[in-house]
């Protein structure tokens, strides 16, 4: 007895744009680096483009796993030819024609980026209310009443330093209470903010 296949009724549906969606599915997106984009020939192919640019296509073949058994091979050769290298170990490394796009790339990833973390309104409340409840005594914040999730004595220390270490909120803390004098700017808050960070004794 043959099994009767059940076929769907197909339905057009018209709210769908098949094309935009086929398109969708087929993009692989934009590229949102510019140093990329500018340097970037659609004519040649993905892997010649970051071949060119000083890139990797495949970061596994760049960066090799070390291969014992060729390491030992390399040793043993090395002994047999009383210390001299083979020729074919020798490679001429070529310079890409696009290095710049990997040396700006390179510098770009060590600049020094703004920090924009930023404590939650409930945790800024409550150091706030421990700083001027108690100062700079942690033993005394810890035995509070208003501790309730039970916090040693040095967790909330690293707490109140993590929140001195955001100028933009401990700044408005410090004008909010008058201990902002009205030349220092937001550099030296910075620096004074970066020093108590430092300053973890005990």
């Amino acid at each position: 007895m043959k099994v009767k296949k059940q076929h769907r009724k197909k339905k057009y549906l018209h709210k769908l744009n098949r094309k935009r969606m086929h398109n969708k599915q087929r993009s692989t997106g934009d590229v949102k680096c510019k140093v990329l984009k500018e340097a970037w020939n659609h004519k040649k192919s993905s892997y010649r483009n970051l071949h060119e640019m000083g890139l990797a296509n495949d970061p596994n073949k760049v960066i090799k796993i070390p291969n014992f058994k060729q390491e030992q091979l390399r040793i043993a050769k090395k002994i047999v030819n009383n210390g001299e290298t083979d020729d074919e170990e020798t490679t001429v490394t070529r310079v890409p024609p696009k290095i710049r796009v990997a040396e700006a790339l390179e510098k770009e990833a060590k600049a020094p980026r703004e920090r924009k973390f930023m404590l939650p309104k409930g945790q800024v409340e409550f150091i706030t209310y421990l700083l001027d409840k108690y100062g700079h005594d942690y033993k005394a914040m810890a035995r509070d009443k208003k501790n309730y999730y039970q916090e040693t004595w040095k967790q909330l220390r690293s707490k109140i330093k993590t929140f001195m270490g955001i100028p933009k909120q401990y700044g408005e803390y410090l004008k909010s209470r008058g201990l902002l004098e009205k030349d220092e700017n937001e550099e030296e808050l910075k620096q004074q903010a970066k020093a108590l960070v430092m300053d973890d004794s005990d």
